[in-house]
């Protein structure tokens, strides 16, 4: 089984990451990082970067395609190479996954037309213009398209999705291997348990959707 890791310029780093060292640990499995070019690919803010071991070209067939999300999304929606590439692996994937805005890449690519589907709580209103039916679960699975909500859901999803495919236990004893026992400091994690403040000032700052 191989398991393609999708980096562009400009994606979050958790979203990458948090599935790959969940999903990652499947038996078995090669995890490859793929990008439009091998190499090192920046994050978001310019901090930290990933290797891409091989070009899109050289990674054809994956079982499982991850698309991570990120500041950058927005320009990678109008990619005609990433977008072709999503199109071409998901005619023969097993399973097609994003995290949080990933699943935006998803649907411009016309892959999330008609299906249930999630993404980070600031860009929901962007899946209805490609044709999806936006919800704010955390993980949604629909047919063989995952998505997962904002970041930290793709640890959520990485482990879901691991007991679909290699079952319960095995998944349990994953998020034991990896301590996953969310106990944050703060109850402010959705936009319905963050101080009203909070999530006003981040709506101001999000760009609004446009009409394709």
């Amino acid at each position: 089984m191989q398991i393609a890791v999708l980096l562009y310029d400009g994606f979050t780093a958790l979203d990458a990451i948090g599935p790959f060292d969940t999903l990652g640990r499947l038996r078995g499995a090669e995890t490859v990082f793929v990008s439009e070019r091998p190499g090192p690919v920046r994050t978001g803010n310019g901090a930290l970067a990933l290797v891409a071991d091989k070009s899109l070209d050289e990674v054809t067939r994956p079982d499982i395609v991850i698309v991570p999300g990120g500041p950058a999304s927005d320009a990678q929606m109008k990619n005609p190479v990433v977008l072709d590439w999503l199109r071409f692996v998901d005619a023969t994937t097993t399973w097609t996954t994003s995290v949080c805005t990933g699943s935006t890449l998803l649907a411009a690519a016309g892959l999330l037309d008609g299906r249930r589907a999630t993404s980070h709580w600031l860009y929901l209103d962007r899946l209805p213009l490609f044709g999806a039916e936006p919800t704010g679960e955390r993980v949604v699975f629909d047919g063989k398209y995952v998505t997962a909500a904002g970041v930290s859901s793709g640890i959520d999803m990485g482990l879901a999705l691991l007991g679909r495919i290699a079952g319960d236990e095995y998944a349990q004893t994953v998020q034991l291997m990896t301590e996953y026992d969310p106990q944050p400091p703060y109850d402010a994690g959705s936009p319905e348990k963050a101080p009203a403040e909070i999530v006003a000032r981040l709506r101001e700052f999000t760009p609004r959707a446009e009409s394709r």
